[in-house]
């Protein structure tokens, strides 16, 4: 997959049908070799359709390619006490707290045959979910060099992912309505090189509006309830409006595999 292949995929608009998976809980290994079965699916065929798996992860830490443990905040006997794994996987991005209450938004969508390049893909994936936080009354943005979400205080979303032979994987995670504890356990994504002496100055001045070096969500930004069921909703809107599918096809779990039960540690005082 050559730099010259993805500037030259032209962005014009194409139909075709998104098949929604709604999950629920479900085990992050799990997630990763349903993605993997589908990117097979979704590379054997000839048409533009795409696959949109929405679900929540039991506790746990990715770290993509460009992440350290550098970014993980929390001691080894903390992570073991609230038995918290960390997972290295192949996709971009750096270190990305998981749990429920987060909602992983993964994406398998063929984009040579949709015409869409790489930098297309991210700006579009990027902003589906912020419309979807627009939508739930959260001002949100994104911001020049770096990925993700962000609001004034601190990093909301997350982007991170691989692309398989022109099939995408992986995705986004929104940060909804997670317990505020485990958002305190990794340093958020802000951008690396020469914009970040500016970013780091501008932060410093009170009320620029600019995020500071912290993780939040939705909820804690809004002071009230949030649903993942509005989340969801919006989500599916956004991300099939973003990228011109103009058929939806919602189901519930997948054959594939089964949801998660598992044991949630969370901080005393909730």
């Amino acid at each position: 997959m050559s730099a010259h292949h993805a500037s030259s995929l032209s962005s014009r608009p194409q139909a075709g049908a998104l098949e929604v998976r709604l999950l629920g809980l479900v085990d992050f290994d799990a997630a990763l070799g349903l993605q993997e079965w589908l990117t097979y699916e979704v590379g054997g065929r000839v048409d533009g359709n795409g696959v949109l798996l929405l679900c929540e992860h039991p506790p746990l830490i990715s770290v993509g390619r460009e992440g350290s443990r550098g970014q993980i905040l929390a001691e080894e006997h903390e992570l073991n006490s609230c038995e918290m794994p960390i997972r290295w996987v192949s996709r971009s991005g750096g270190a990305v707290v998981h749990m429920p209450g987060q909602l992983a938004v993964y994406l398998m969508l063929p984009l040579d045959r949709r015409c869409i390049g790489l930098d297309e893909f991210r700006t579009r994936f990027e902003s589906a979910l912020l419309n979807v936080c627009h939508d739930l009354r959260v001002p949100a943005k994104r911001i020049d060099g770096g990925s993700g979400l962000w609001t004034r205080g601190g990093q909301v979303g997350h982007f991170g992912v691989a692309v398989k032979s022109w099939i995408s994987q992986q995705g986004m995670w929104l940060n909804v309505c997670p317990e505020a504890s485990f958002l305190r356990l990794v340093r958020s994504e802000l951008p690396t090189g020469p914009e970040d002496a500016c970013m780091a100055q501008r932060r410093r001045q009170a009320g620029s509006g600019l995020v500071e070096e912290r993780v939040t969500s939705l909820q804690d930004q809004l002071l009230r309830r949030v649903t993942m069921h509005a989340a969801r909703e919006a989500t599916i809107r956004r991300v099939a409006e973003a990228f011109g599918f103009d058929t939806v096809h919602p189901f519930s779990g997948h054959p594939q595999l089964t949801r998660t039960r598992q044991r949630v540690c969370v901080s005393a005082g909730r």
